[in-house]
């Protein structure tokens, strides 16, 4: 007797290793998940407020996007967040700290407040110049 073995249907969609921390803002209004860099970016109000990346470290937790003057605050708080070594403007917080999963948590619960030391205003994408629209 010949099995009979069924085509999938539709795409099969692979979940974000971290969307269970994004997971509670999706029900804001100003939550907006964009693909950067390989990796899931959050964005409340406009303002980029943290990365998500999931390859080999040092790219594999979570960036705190926020200006470097915040810092000492947020590392005060959280002083298992670092200056990430390609990213040093914005904090990391590596997947293999012992409370990444607590500390992440926290980290939006603060961003769904608001708090003004999380986020940073991208600045605007730049128009291609006249000789690339010229090559096209």
């Amino acid at each position: 007797m010949r099995e009979r073995f069924e085509k999938p249907v539709g795409r099969v969609i692979k979940v974000h290793r971290y969307a269970w921390v994004w997971e509670p803002l999706e029900s804001d209004p100003a939550f907006v998940l964009r693909p950067m860099f390989g990796g899931k970016s959050v964005y409340l109000d406009g303002k980029l407020m943290c990365f998500f990346a999931d390859k080999d470290e040092p790219w594999r937790g979570m960036l705190v996007c926020t200006d470097r003057t915040q810092h000492a605050a947020l590392v005060a708080d959280f002083p298992e967040l670092t200056p990430h070594p390609v990213l040093p403007k914005w904090l990391y917080l590596p997947e293999s700290a012992d409370s990444f999963e607590r500390t992440a948590t926290r980290l939006m619960a603060l961003a769904r407040r608001r708090d003004p030391r999380i986020g940073v205003i991208p600045k605007p994408k730049k128009k291609a110049s006249s000789f690339k629209k010229q090559r096209r």
